[in-house]
């Protein structure tokens, strides 16, 4: 018999400690990746607020121009996408509204938004929901001066 046969039968596979050693590498890839990836979407979510404010900011911009004041805080943001039934009226509403809908932030909570009608404030309070902040938890400003 030959000797060669039987050795590479014994060389056939990977031992338990090289199949162990490339798992905790994947492992430890993975959890750079996803640490990476965290740090990403908080940034996706700012960004994301951060466009939200500036549509309804342009919207708010529009319903000023036609109407000659902003929506009251009664009428709240809703003004933007039906007519306003209470308060004051518009004169010159938009057939079809200003935007299609009012987002919520990234973060579920709605926009926090407050006007007497000749200026408004219109935020977003971060990942915690709560005024002020920082990081994540900072407060994103779209208010008209």
């Amino acid at each position: 018999m030959d000797p060669m046969p039987r050795r590479r039968r014994l060389e056939e596979g990977f031992t338990l400690i090289e199949i162990m050693v490339v798992i905790l590498i994947l492992g430890l890839l993975a959890t750079i990746v996803v640490q990476s990836l965290k740090g990403a979407t908080d940034k996706a979510k700012r960004t994301k607020a951060e466009a939200d404010i500036s549509e309804i900011k342009t919207a708010l911009d529009r319903f000023y121009l036609d109407n000659g004041y902003y929506p009251t805080s009664d009428q709240g943001l809703t003004a933007l996408v039906t007519a306003p039934t209470g308060g004051r009226q518009p004169a010159n509403y938009e057939e079809g509204g200003y935007i299609e809908k009012v987002p919520a932030d990234p973060w579920g909570t709605p926009y926090f938004y407050q006007s007497d009608g000749n200026a408004y404030v219109l935020k977003s309070f971060g990942a915690d929901g709560k005024p002020g902040g920082s990081g994540k938890d900072e407060d994103i400003d779209g208010s008209s001066s």
